[in-house]
Formats: C-alpha cells, sequence, structure tokens
C-alpha cells in the first residue's frame, strides 16, 4: 500500500514538472490560463473549477476561466467567452469594509488557502450564489479549494479554485492535504508565467507607446506632414495582407505571422524618427522662398518700390512736357504702361513659379534670369538686384520646393533613421526593422538613398513601406499646401514611378488588383477624393 502511494506521489510530481515546463513555455496568455485550471484539475481529480484573475488597481477579481465537466461547461481562455452572468467581485463592501464572506475575496483578503470539505454546511462564507446556481441546474456544489497565486513581489495576480473532488462513487470527494499542496504548487508555478506574460505585454506596450510617442512628436512637429507617420504603417500593413493572400507569382511566397506583422508594423511607425534632426524652415518648406522666414513679402516690396519708380518716372516725364509746353502722347504714355505691366507680369511669374504645384521650365527659368538681372533703387540711391542670387537658385527649383541643399537635408532623415535605429537593441523578432524603416526612399534601379539598394537588394516589406509612403504622401487630405489628390491622379503618378523603375512593379500590381488602394481610401480619404479608377488605363501594371 506504501509503495503504491509512493508511486503515486512520484507519478504526480512528475506530471507537476511536465506542466510546470508546459505553462512556462505557452505564447498564448489565453491558452496558459486555460491550461492552468485543466492541468489543475486534472491532478487534484476536480470536477470543475474557476480561475480568477485580480485587478490589484480597482481590487476587483473577475472570472477569467470556468469549466465543469458534469455540465459540459467551458467558458474563457479559447472557449466561448465569459458572459455577464458572472460578475466581478470586489473585495471590499459598499460600506468600506472587507469582504469576508466570499471565499474567493477572503483567500485574496488574508493571502491564505482555503479549503472547505462542504460549501452548504461551511460556517464564515456566503455561498448563496452557488446555491443558486445549483438550483437552477441540479448540481451540488460541495468542495471548495481555493488557492492564491503571487507574483515574485508576493502580490496577489489570480485565484485557482477548485471545486467537487471526483471519486469512485461520484463527485463527493473532499481535497486532502496532499492536494492542496499540489495545488498551491502548480498556483505558485504558473503565477510565474502569468507574471512573465504580464512583464512582457506591460514591456511591448511601453516600447509600443514610445514608439508611438515618437512618431506623434514627428507629426506634431510638422503641420505640413500632419497623420503621416500613423496612416503609413496601416497602408503597408494593408499591402502586407494583400501580398500575403495574393497569388500573384512574384509574392506568392510571401506569408505572415503575427510576429512578422508586428515587425513590419514597428518599421512603419519608425519609419521617419529621423526628421527630428531637420530643423524646421526646411522641414515646413511649403513655398520655395520660405526659410527661416519667408522671402516672397520682401522681393514684393521691391517690385513695388520700382513700380512706384516707374509711376514717378511717367509723372515727371509729363510734368517736363507740360512745363515745356510739348504734348505728351498717348505713344508716350503707352511707352511707360508697357513698362509697368512688364514688372507686374514678372511679379506674377516669381509668385507662380514659388509654389511647389508648378513644374518650371526653360523658358521660365530664363525670364526668372533675366529678372535677376534688372535692379531696383533701395532708400541709399543704391541699386540692388530685384532677385538675389539665393532667390533666384531657390525660384529655379524645378520640381517641389527644396533646393539641392535642402533637399541633401531632408534626405539625410534616412541616414538619421538608421543611425538611431541602430542604436536600439532590437530582441530578435524585431531585428529587420532598421532595415525596413531604412529602404522606404530606396528605389528599384538603385538611384534612391540613403545606400542606393536595387530591388534585388530590399525585401519585400521595405519595398511595401516605399509604396505606401507615396500613396499617404500623395493623398493626404490635410496637407495645407496642395489640394486634396484623387485617388486616379495618385495612382497614375504611382504607376508613373513604376514604370520609371522607382516603386516596385509586382508590389504596386497587388495593390491595384487587391484593392488595396480603396480600403485605406475608405479609412483615410475624403469622399470627393475617392473618384473612379480605370485600372486598365494605369501605367506600370504591365511590368513585371
Amino acid at each position: 500500500m506504501g509503495g503504491e502511494a509512493y508511486s503515486n506521489d512520484i507519478t504526480r510530481i512528475r506530471q507537476l514538472n511536465e506542466i510546470g515546463i508546459a505553462l512556462s513555455s505557452e505564447h498564448n496568455h489565453d491558452a496558459l490560463l486555460e491550461n492552468l485550471l485543466t492541468s489543475a484539475r486534472e491532478l487534484t481529480q476536480a470536477d470543475a473549477g474557476t480561475l480568477y484573475t485580480f485587478d490589484a488597481s480597482k481590487q476587483q477579481l473577475s472570472f477569467a476561466i470556468v469549466q465543469n465537466d458534469t455540465l459540459n461547461l467551458r467558458l474563457g481562455g479559447l472557449s466561448e467567452p465569459v458572459g455577464e452572468q458572472f460578475p466581478l467581485i470586489d473585495l471590499y463592501q459598499a460600506d468600506g469594509l472587507p469582504n469576508h464572506h466570499l471565499v474567493v475575496a477572503y483567500t485574496v483578503l488574508n493571502d491564505c488557502t482555503v479549503n472547505v470539505e462542504d460549501a452548504y454546511t461551511a460556517e464564515g462564507f456566503d455561498f448563496a450564489g452557488t446555491r443558486k446556481i445549483d438550483q437552477a441546474t441540479g448540481y451540488r456544489s460541495r468542495a471548495f479549494l481555493t488557492v492564491p497565486m503571487h507574483n515574485h513581489q508576493g502580490d496577489t495576480v489570480a485565484v485557482l479554485q477548485l471545486l467537487n473532488k471526483r471519486t469512485a462513487s461520484g463527485i463527493d470527494g473532499t481535497f486532502s492535504s496532499a492536494d492542496q499542496h499540489i495545488a498551491e504548487s502548480l498556483a505558485s508555478q504558473a503565477a510565474v508565467a502569468i507574471t512573465n506574460h504580464r512583464l512582457v505585454d506591460e514591456m511591448q506596450a511601453l516600447f509600443d507607446s514610445f514608439v508611438r510617442v515618437i512618431a506623434t512628436a514627428i507629426d506634431a512637429k510638422s503641420a505640413h506632414t500632419g497623420a503621416h507617420c500613423r496612416r503609413v504603417p496601416d497602408a503597408t500593413l494593408l499591402l502586407a495582407e494583400a501580398a500575403h493572400r495574393s497569388k500573384h507569382p512574384e509574392v506568392a511566397s510571401f506569408t505572415l505571422t503575427d510576429e512578422d506583422r508586428y515587425e513590419i508594423k514597428t518599421a512603419a511607425w519608425l519609419h521617419d524618427c529621423g526628421k527630428v534632426v531637420i530643423p524646421h524652415h526646411v522641414m515646413e518648406k511649403s513655398t520655395k522662398l520660405e526659410g527661416l522666414f519667408d522671402r516672397l513679402p520682401s522681393i514684393e516690396a521691391r517690385f513695388a518700390v520700382k513700380q512706384q519708380a516707374l509711376k514717378m518716372a511717367q509723372l515727371r516725364a509729363e510734368f517736363d512736357a507740360y512745363r515745356k509746353d510739348e504734348a505728351f502722347t498717348d505713344v508716350d504714355r503707352k511707352r511707360f504702361v508697357i513698362d509697368q505691366l512688364a514688372l507686374q507680369k514678372q511679379l506674377e511669374l516669381v509668385r507662380r513659379s514659388n509654389t511647389d504645384g508648378e513644374f518650371i521650365d526653360d523658358i521660365d527659368i530664363q525670364r526668372l534670369k533675366a529678372i535677376a538681372q534688372e535692379t531696383w533703387e533701395d532708400t541709399n540711391g543704391q541699386l540692388q538686384p530685384l532677385l538675389t542670387e539665393d532667390e533666384l537658385d531657390n525660384l529655379c527649383v524645378r520640381r517641389g520646393t527644396l533646393n539641392e541643399e535642402e533637399r541633401k537635408i531632408i534626405e539625410g532623415h534616412v541616414v538619421a533613421t538608421l543611425n538611431m535605429l541602430d542604436e536600439l537593441p532590437f530582441p530578435k523578432h524585431l531585428q529587420r526593422v532598421p532595415e525596413y524603416a531604412g529602404g522606404h526612399h530606396e528605389r528599384m534601379d538603385g538611384t534612391g538613398y540613403p545606400k542606393g539598394l536595387t530591388r534585388n537588394q530590399l525585401s519585400l516589406p521595405a519595398r511595401m513601406l516605399g509604396i505606401a509612403d507615396v500613396f499617404e504622401a500623395l493623398t493626404a487630405p490635410d496637407r495645407p499646401y496642395k489640394a486634396a489628390m484623387k485617388l486616379s491622379q495618385a495612382l497614375t503618378i504611382m504607376g508613373q514611378m513604376v514604370e520609371d523603375q522607382h516603386l516596385d512593379p509586382a508590389l504596386f500590381a497587388v495593390f491595384i488588383e487587391e484593392g488595396v488602394y480603396l480600403d485605406y481610401a475608405n479609412q483615410y480619404l475624403n469622399e470627393c477624393q475617392i473618384d473612379t479608377v480605370d485600372i486598365d488605363s494605369l501605367p506600370g501594371l504591365r511590368i513585371t
């Protein structure tokens, strides 16, 4: 008899160790809780059981897992969610007194295991709720074994409660001291696993919040880029999911796990973090003449002075003619008017060239250079050029608003991004974040920056991020310096970028074929931007 008991103890200890190992290796929190309760019931031959989680900030217990073999009940964990029929349990009553009447609350308040042989005859505890459930189900709740679970700091994190020990005659047994010891040992091991999960979740939540803070700071720095850093992750993940399900031959082998999704999302959130080093006046340059201050008003003042000088010259000529009793003919007057109108047109050219939406051709550049050769007279009587050399250089920028020096500064944000991310000790599942985030300005032909990588040198997620970055920038409805672009126009531009070997052709095809652009548009674009897209006429879709 002694040998059999010893053998049973050895078996239970081995099972306890195996369960502990299994619990420590479980990555799914819901599965961990469910396996804990199931294992505890198996070790103690309990017919039913409940696992409660404890919220210390609210001093409340909530039903996490509920199991009952006799009633064929499985709630919580990976099973059907626990419903509202299982209310929260407060540790303290409305009058502020501790709730010692409920055994599970008593266990937490007194930090002790409670082993009740029969709930119907036990003194000191209120099992009215248990009796009510029994009446409704025909079940007979008898033995309760309630065990608190502690983290490494000794704080209660959960409560394990086992119900009705199975015997040869039914479910009328009581839990022995050996059962209690096994339950407490398992609860101790499981509490470590639960705590580890919580710590990992809390650290991940902290990291995610830190990432979002950086992205929010970048967006807040520039009123012109708005929510760019918040929208690009969604666009990137939409494209990644589309590639995951696509049958396109060039992405057919691409698959996504939850870790892959998290890594891509993190990279997308951080793709512009290097912009924190970009000077504000460069980052916010919405017109060509903006800098530390807007130079257009100064230029307009010069033109106004020169225009006034032309009018004064006309008046002097008229006065001289009058004084000499000579006629001031319409031809004479027209000569001055022509000069004044020409000056006005020159100012209009400067204003038009100053905006981002205009492409400056060679003819306009020559006209601007001619304007720079003209002079005006300052308050000291000195002749000054109508346009300075720096103003002329900026106005002659053919596309966009940035001159060559400023463009290099902006492009430097990717280098800064890589330098910043390289300093972070990313864990194994985030090792590729720098590569993904740092590749969104590379081009398929190797002419991009910062490393000049070609298509074959870039991972699919890095190429996805490049497409998402361009699409968001083109369609952003909240840029104050440009009108919201319609879908058809944005996709046409992107198709041209594919043909110019800037964007990946296979991923652009997936972007269109899987309707990623429309899914994104329905979430983020204004209704007026969502026009009909003639897919058959889009450039870039026939390139492989």
